[in-house]
């Protein structure tokens, strides 16, 4: 069976992380999610409240990682799922999960990106020369990393899918899917 891997962390978006992984499975891929530690994960809600200036977090799932990004043999999967969240922020910056981003961009192989998972593919140093959505706020680390930020729910480039937040996920997974089919299908 085709395998696809999620890299994620604690502070995960619950609905970016959950969304794909259950669309994969329901195409027919086996999901393998990857964290720092392979331990149970705590994800978040992240939602907009009247008269705040930006999004709220309140607690979401829980959900074990199965593997740690140390274990990851990237060659074994097909294609790279990178959620958005607070989990970036932080996971950006360990080498093993680097390591990883790296292997799926020179190689050419499918990346689905969203929200503020480019923060990742930036501190990769695979998004110079590029065009990537990403959630509004994260432009300027976009632009920084050499990239032209797009403002849409589901930017094509090459063989990476980007957009903006879980409110694009329809349009984010339908074109990842079409460009994952035709190069690794099910």
């Amino acid at each position: 069976m085709t395998k696809v891997l999620i890299i994620t962390g604690d502070a995960a978006e619950d609905l970016e992380v959950m969304y794909p992984y259950q669309r994969l499975l329901e195409e027919g891929y086996e999901v393998d999610m990857a964290a720092p530690t392979a331990k149970k994960l705590q994800f978040v809600v992240h939602d907009f409240v009247d008269g705040f200036d930006t999004y709220t977090e309140k607690p979401g799932h829980t959900w074990a990682a199965d593997v740690a990004f140390a274990d990851v043999d990237p060659t074994a999967y097909a294609a790279l799922v990178v959620p958005g969240g607070r989990a970036p922020e932080y996971i950006r910056t360990d080498e093993e999960c680097l390591r990883i981003v790296r292997h799926f961009a020179q190689e050419g192989k499918p990346i689905a990106a969203l929200c503020h998972g480019p923060l990742i593919l930036a501190a990769a140093g695979v998004l110079d020369g590029r065009s990537i959505s990403a959630y509004p706020a994260c432009a300027p680390d976009v632009k920084a990393a050499g990239a032209q930020w797009v403002d849409s729910e589901a930017h094509i480039d090459g063989a990476i899918v980007s957009g903006r937040a879980w409110p694009d996920h329809p349009a984010w997974m339908r074109e990842f899917l079409k460009v994952l089919r035709v190069a690794a299908p099910a």
